[in-house]
């Protein structure tokens, strides 16, 4: 009789993806990078465990928007104080930290809990094109779509 094989933690075998956002659309590349993160990529997925790759994302600071979304976009944070709502637009955003945008949108497409912590952990983005994981030998990975 057969039965259905879940990965545990130990057994999992990571490897280093490196992706080149240059041009990127920042919703595709962020899906990609969260599955990625999560491991559904790979045929011993299991939802309830971190069966995930590292991901490093280079040039994040020319990751794009599509349609008109780049002066309308804002991302927001509350101090928990009245009056304390502090908006800052896409453009500001990208100009001060751009790591931080590409950051937030894939952390919004991992699950919510201590294992999308976990999976978050394995996330480096950096805003230019050098990084410092070339002793983890990275392997560049093409966007899909």
């Amino acid at each position: 009789m057969k039965s259905t094989h879940f990965a545990k933690t130990g057994e999992v075998e990571r490897k280093w993806v490196l992706i080149d956002a240059d041009g990127a659309t920042l919703g595709r590349l962020a899906a990609q990078v969260a599955k990625i993160l999560r491991g559904k990529n790979k045929p011993q997925f299991t939802p309830n465990a971190d069966t995930g790759d590292y991901v490093v994302v280079i040039n994040a600071d020319k990751v794009q928007l599509s349609g008109n979304k780049a002066d309308k976009k804002q991302y927001w944070r509350y101090s928990g104080y009245l009056g304390g709502l502090k908006f800052e637009s896409f453009k500001d955003a990208m100009a001060k930290h751009p790591e931080r945008v590409v950051e937030h949108a894939v952390k919004g497409m991992l699950p919510k809990g201590s294992l999308g912590r976990q999976q978050y952990r394995k996330l480096h983005v950096y805003a230019g094109p050098e990084h410092k994981h070339q002793a983890q030998n990275p392997v560049k990975i093409e966007l899909e779509g």
